[in-house]
């Protein structure tokens, strides 16, 4: 199966059932009264996680997912039935953000966890609603409101305790099939590994914890070079990072040193954050007969340079011979016993110990412009939002809505915007004439 980590997708949540006008007519009951119900309420669409899934690769065949509406109210006082959630099912790990704003909406870990991405409408009241003393027979109803509708994209972040980085080639996937499960492809060239692969590290003492292999990183991957700027994203969520580095000498124009600096600037290229956490340096392939040698003159470079820490740990190992495997893996999970999770890129909490107020003058429910033919343009979110939940068949509806419409200011502002008696206005898509 193809692995999928980012993708955009459209969803709909469902609108809202539209109130009745209705009377009550039966025999023997005179002037019944008002008998509509309200309308259903729309479904929403629901992110679930489900930890059977692994990739996104369901949502490159379907984009667009919309929730059924409400459904309308009824005489004898009936309510329109309301819709199921729309759920969609993810992966662990799936971060959830707003395609045109950047916003994240929500970050989805564990199994079972649900997020409401986009709101049903609420159904609209019918005309039982409406009944008073002053008007006990209304023909007002309201319809349903809309449902949220948005882009949003989807982003997989693979949820592993350890994270395995370093050039291609260096032995990462070869450690992971050796310590763990997992049979990831292994071959002697670059780019062997194009997906990150997962598996389970159980220790003796019962202790266990999810090792990734990443993709093989290069020099320039933060800004988009070779595969790297792929997967930099799934080193986010790990707490601990195995920086693995070939010691065979094989390549002579490869200086182990040189290597280590330059991912490590990538990883800060990336996200600085990367590096505040534990990683531990591991020379591979101790097997080959230069192995020793090299390591000997990495270990005086990293001595030499005043940017590394005295402390960092080296564990040198051969995933051939299997030596120093269970020195580094015990070590792997001590680090994780007393290192906590990480805040994975842009979901950080804001900073609520200081806060600057500062006066902002309340926006207008809606705004008035004017087109090239002289039709006097209102628009806004909550004067749109209005005239959708009002039913346009029934006089006394529309009354209803001219009256919001006054006491919201609308009429004075077409005066003040120079409108006269006789000119033409409209809302959406419906016309009507000023009346001044």
């Amino acid at each position: 199966m193809a692995f999928v980590d980012q993708v955009k997708i459209f969803v709909k949540a469902g609108k809202g059932g539209d109130g009745a006008v209705s009377f009550r007519h039966e025999k023997y009951i005179n002037m019944g009264g008002p008998f509509g119900g309200d309308g259903g309420h729309g479904g929403s669409v629901v992110m679930e996680v489900d930890e059977g899934l692994r990739t996104l690769m369901d949502f490159r065949y379907k984009r667009h997912f919309k929730a059924m509406p409400g459904g309308n109210g009824a005489t004898k006082g009936m309510t329109g039935k309301s819709s199921d959630d729309l759920i969609i099912r993810v992966p662990q790990g799936t971060t959830i953000t707003d395609a045109e704003t950047g916003r994240v909406i929500g970050d989805l870990t564990e199994q079972g966890q649900q997020l409401v991405v986009a709101q049903g409408g609420r159904g609209g009241r019918g005309n039982m609603r409406f009944a008073s003393s002053k008007n006990p027979a209304p023909e007002i109803a309201e319809n349903g409101e809309p449902g949220e509708e948005l882009d949003i994209a989807l982003e997989l972040k693979v949820l592993a305790d350890v994270g395995l980085v370093g050039f291609p080639s260096v032995g990462k996937s070869t450690l992971l099939s050796v310590v763990t499960a997992a049979k990831p492809k292994v071959a002697a060239y670059h780019f062997t590994t194009l997906v990150p692969n997962l598996g389970m590290v159980r220790l003796e003492d019962n202790r266990d914890f999810v090792m990734a292999d990443l993709p093989g990183l290069i020099e320039g991957a933060s800004q988009g070079v070779g595969l790297g700027i792929q997967f930099l994203r799934h080193v986010e969520r790990t707490r601990v990072i195995l920086h693995m580095i070939d010691m065979s000498g094989l390549d002579p124009e490869s200086d182990p040193y040189e290597n280590y600096i330059k991912i490590n600037n990538e990883l800060a290229e990336y996200d600085p954050a990367l590096l505040e956490r534990p990683q531990i340096i591991v020379p591979t392939k101790m097997d080959m007969p230069d192995a020793a040698e090299t390591l000997a003159e990495f270990k005086e470079k990293l001595a030499a340079d005043p940017e590394v820490s005295a402390d960092i740990e080296i564990m040198p190992i051969s995933s051939l011979t299997r030596e120093g495997l269970e020195p580094l893996m015990r070590r792997t999970a001590d680090l994780l016993d007393e290192t906590p999770a990480f805040i994975p890129k842009g979901m950080e909490p804001e900073d609520n110990e200081t806060a600057l107020y500062e006066f902002s003058e309340e926006r207008q429910a809606f705004d008035i412009d004017r087109d090239e033919d002289g039709v006097w343009i209102l628009y806004g979110d909550e004067i749109e939002r209005l005239f959708k939940r009002t039913n346009t068949n029934f006089t006394e509806s529309m009354m209803r809505f001219a009256r919001q419409l006054r006491f919201m200011g609308v009429d004075e502002a077409l005066r003040e915007a120079g409108a006269r008696g006789g000119d033409t206005v409209q809302i959406l898509d419906f016309q009507f004439e000023f009346e001044d």
